[in-house]
This record gives C-alpha cells, structure tokens and sequence, in this order.
C-alpha cells in the first residue's frame, strides 16, 4: 500500500489531478448542451464537477487530518452528483453512450484516487 506523504501543493496530488482533467472534460461536453440549459443541467454539472478538484485543493491546505477528511468527502459526494447528471444527459441524449463512458471513466479514475487518497490520511490518524 502507498504511504501517503504531505503534498506541498494541490496539484501534486494524483486525485487533483484526475479530479482537473474531469472537470476539463465536463466543460468541453457541456458545450454541446442546449443554450436553454446554461442555467440548468449545464451550470449544475460544471459546478459539481469543480467542486470536486477545489474541494481536495482547499482540503490539503487544513492542518488537520480530520479535517483534511472532511473536504474530500465532501469532494466524493459532487463526484457522485456528477454521475448522476452524466446519467441524466445521455438518457435526455445531450451525450452519446461513447461520451458518457467516456467521463464515466474519468469520473470512476477521480474517485479511486480520492478514495485512495483518503484511505491513506485516515491510516496516519489511526
């Protein structure tokens, strides 16, 4: 199992990074999306999707790891909003199949390293 060290940015942090490139794929698809949607499906989605990378960054930066804790769970729950919206706009078919597995793939790639990730900090306070 790999020990988890103390990042000294977000962005050293593997979950960040999945998280980022999720969102930059939210933002490319929710182009697509219908203009009547701009404050529907497609603001919902991208904010959840956002959510999820600033929540880890904010997250590394508390001093403790309870805390720490508390951000990326709060990280896993607009992941999992995210996948839900991802379910709604290939069944109303603002997406194909193709594009949702796609990001269903990267939202699945995010959340295990999250969940690593946090599996590693609650080991330290243990």
């Amino acid at each position: 199992m790999e020990t988890y060290t103390k990042s000294k940015t977000f962005e050293d942090v593997v979950a960040w990074q999945k998280a980022h490139i999720f969102v930059l794929a939210v933002y490319k698809t929710t182009k697509i999306f219908p203009k009547d949607e701009i404050f529907g499906l497609t603001s919902q989605l991208k904010r959840a999707a956002v959510s999820i990378a600033a929540n880890i960054a904010e997250g590394l930066k508390k001093t403790g790891e309870k805390d720490k804790l508390r951000f990326l769970n709060i990280a896993q729950g607009s992941l999992e909003e995210c996948r839900y919206y991802l379910i709604l706009a290939r069944d109303i078919e603002y997406i194909t199949n193709n594009d949702y597995e796609e990001l269903k793939n990267q939202s699945n790639s995010a959340s295990y390293m999250l969940n690593s990730y946090s599996k590693a900090i609650r080991e330290t306070i243990k």
